[in-house]
């Protein structure tokens, strides 16, 4: 599961470096995965609308075994 989700980020992350961020994988427990956002998204006040209505609806697109994404 580990490696779908870094592939997955990694097909996420082009378009956060666009707008000058980021983001990291920190963590996989019991289906949810846990990123931090860096750069310009790490202080957006957008950052919780990109975490679930962006990187967490293509994950569990790509990835069905996950079941939420947090910031860690």
């Amino acid at each position: 599961m580990r490696e779908a989700v870094l592939k997955a980020l990694e097909a996420i992350r082009p378009r956060l470096k666009q707008d000058g961020g980021d983001v990291e994988l920190v963590d996989i427990e019991d289906g949810v995965v846990k990123v931090r956002l860096t750069g310009a998204c790490g202080g957006c006040p957008m950052a919780q609308i990109t975490l679930k209505n962006g990187i967490e609806r293509y994950l569990k697109a790509k990835v069905p075994e996950v079941k939420a994404v947090e910031h860690a």
